[in-house]
C-alpha cells in the first residue's frame, strides 16, 4: 500500500509543472530503486503512449520552417552515424562475446532512437523476453545518465542551444531522454534535438525491412505515426492562426506529458534491471554510447557538423 501511495505521489508531483523532467527522472529512479513497482506492465505502456503524445504536444511550440531546415540539415550526418554506429557496435560485440541479437538490439537502440527501435526490430529477429529484456535495460540505464549528464557537460563547455541540441539529438539514445534534456538547456536547444531525433527516428523503418529481409522474417514493420503528427502540429503552428490561443497550452502540456513519462521510466529501473542487464551487455552499451557521444561532441566542436 505504502509504495502504491508513494508512486502516484510522485506521479502528481511529476505532472504538477514543479519539478523539471531530469529531476522527474531521478524521482522515479530513487522510487525504483527503494520499491518494487506495483504496475510494471501498465507503466511501459503508459510511459509510451505518453511519450508519443507528448512529442506531438510539443509540436504545436515548433515553427515548421525550423522543423524542416533542423530536419533536411541532420539527414547527411544521421545517415552516416547510424551506418558507423551499427558497424562499430557489431565489432564490439564480437570482441567482448555479447549475445548475437542482444548486441544486435543494442546497436539499433544507440544507432536510431532507443528503446523504440528495439521494440521495433526485436519481433523481426525473434528475440525472446529475456533478450528484449537485456537489450532495453542497457539503453534505459544510459539514458538515466545522458539526461543528467549532458546539460552540465553542456555549460561547461558553453556549447551554443543549436550546438548542444544537435549533440543531445545525436549522442542520447531516447527522445525522451532528447527532448528532457534540451527542455533544461533552453527553447532553441529543444527546437533542434527534438527535430532532428524524429527525423533520425525515422530510420527505425528502412532499418527494420533490412533486417527483415536479412532475417527472411515476415514481423510486420510498426511505422512511427507519432512524427507525421508531430510535423502536422508544427504545420498548425506554423499556419493555421486561428488556433494561436490553443497551441501553448498544447505545447504546455506535451512538456508536462513528457515530464510524466521521464517519471515513469525511472520507476522501471531498479537492481534487478542491472543485475538482469549483466556486465557485458552494459560494457558494450557504454563503450558504444561514449564513442557516439564523443565523436559527435568534437565533431561539432569542430564545425564539421553544423545545422
Amino acid at each position: 500500500m505504502t509504495a502504491r501511495i508513494i508512486f502516484f505521489a510522485g506521479l502528481i508531483l511529476a505532472a504538477s509543472g514543479l519539478i523539471s523532467p531530469p529531476l522527474a527522472l531521478v524521482v522515479g529512479l530513487i522510487y525504483g530503486f527503494s520499491f518494487a513497482m506495483p504496475y510494471p506492465k501498465q507503466t511501459r505502456t503508459a510511459s509510451r503512449w505518453l511519450l508519443q503524445a507528448s512529442v506531438v504536444g510539443l509540436g504545436f511550440g515548433m515553427n515548421l520552417h525550423q522543423v524542416m531546415r533542423a530536419g533536411g540539415s541532420g539527414f547527411v550526418y544521421t545517415a552516416t552515424g547510424i551506418a558507423t554506429t551499427m558497424l562499430l557496435g557489431l565489432l564490439i560485440g564480437r570482441l567482448i562475446a555479447v549475445d548475437r541479437k542482444v548486441s544486435f538490439l543494442i546497436n539499433v537502440g544507440t544507432a536510431i532512437c532507443g528503446g523504440s527501435a528495439i521494440a521495433a526490430v526485436s519481433p523481426i529477429i525473434h528475440a525472446d523476453d529475456e533478450e528484449i529484456a537485456v537489450s532495453l535495460g542497457t539503453v534505459f540505464v544510459l539514458n538515466s545518465i545522458a539526461l543528467l549528464i549532458f546539460p552540465l557537460i553542456g555549460n561547461a563547455l558553453q556549447l551554443t542551444q543549436s550546438q548542444f541540441g544537435l549533440w543531445a539529438a545525436l549522442a542520447i539514445h531516447d527522445t525522451s531522454s532528447v527532448v528532457g534534456a534540451t527542455a533544461k538547456y533552453g527553447n532553441e536547444a529543444l527546437a533542434i534535438g527534438t527535430t532532428v531525433k524524429l527525423a533520425r527516428a525515422l530510420w527505425i523503418v528502412p532499418i527494420a525491412l533490412v533486417t527483415a529481409y536479412m532475417m527472411k522474417s515476415k514481423a510486420r514493420v510498426q511505422w512511427p505515426w507519432f512524427i507525421l503528427f508531430f510535423c502536422l502540429a508544427a504545420v498548425a503552428n506554423t499556419y493555421v492562426p486561428l488556433l494561436a490561443p490553443a497551441y501553448p497550452v498544447l505545447s504546455r502540456l506535451g512538456k508536462l506529458g513528457l515530464t510524466v513519462t521521464l517519471y515513469l521510466i525511472g520507476t522501471g529501473l531498479s537492481m534487478s534491471t542491472l543485475k538482469q542487464v549483466g556486465a557485458r551487455p552494459l560494457i558494450q552499451g557504454v563503450l558504444l554510447w561514449a564513442a557516439v557521444a564523443i565523436t559527435s561532441l568534437l565533431a561539432i566542436r569542430a564545425g564539421l557538423i553544423v545545422l
